[in-house]
């Protein structure tokens, strides 16, 4: 998840509540559940810096990956707020086998809906490959699964406030992230 927003303009905060405060605190939530729970694998917990300003944070860390690599990003990136309730889960068309787990998950996920999509697969659909910090990781060719939702009218705007955010949604769509994470944790799910 990326921690940078786009500051103080025209003397106006821009808050980034759910650009991007909310996928930080995903990722913290994350990261707490495997303190408390050893992970099987080893999981990096990473805030990258830069987003809004090319993608330099997450671009310099590909750069310099050590030669085990990583084998999955997971990116979070605006996923507190849908009217519709819909979140996206970008990138199964680059790695299939990742999809029937998000359907499970999304079967059993309260008031969220999930989507698939966004990857570049439907004619006239936003392409989100490269949107954001997951798109270095898919270019060094490491799959990835980006969550977002879809742009809204308080996108890169000081409305972007904590008083928008869907606290229940919100909260459903951690919970999801956290079992899929956890999924790919499961030693089990890879024999």
């Amino acid at each position: 998840a990326h921690y940078d927003h786009l500051g103080v303009k025209d003397g106006e905060i821009y808050f980034g509540a759910d650009d991007n405060a909310s996928g930080v605190a995903a990722l913290f939530y994350v990261a707490d559940y495997f303190k408390k729970n050893k992970p099987n694998y080893t999981l990096i917990f990473a805030a990258f810096d830069c987003e809004e300003n090319g993608i330099k944070g997450a671009q310099y860390f590909v750069a310099n990956l050590n030669e085990q690599g990583v084998i999955l990003n997971i990116n979070m990136d605006m996923i507190s707020r849908s009217v519709s309730k819909e979140i996206y889960a970008c990138g199964t068309r680059y790695t299939h086998e990742l999809k029937p787990i998000l359907q499970m998950l999304n079967d059993s996920t309260p008031n969220v809906h999930l989507n698939f999509g966004h990857d570049g697969l439907k004619i006239g659909e936003q392409d989100w490959t490269y949107s954001s910090d997951h798109g270095p990781f898919h270019k060094k060719g490491i799959p990835f699964i980006y969550f977002g939702v879809e742009d809204h009218p308080d996108y890169h705007r000081p409305t972007d406030s904590f008083d928008k955010v869907d606290t229940e949604f919100y909260s459903n769509v951690v919970g999801m992230i956290l079992g899929f994470v956890k999924k790919m944790d499961d030693k089990t799910e890879h024999e």
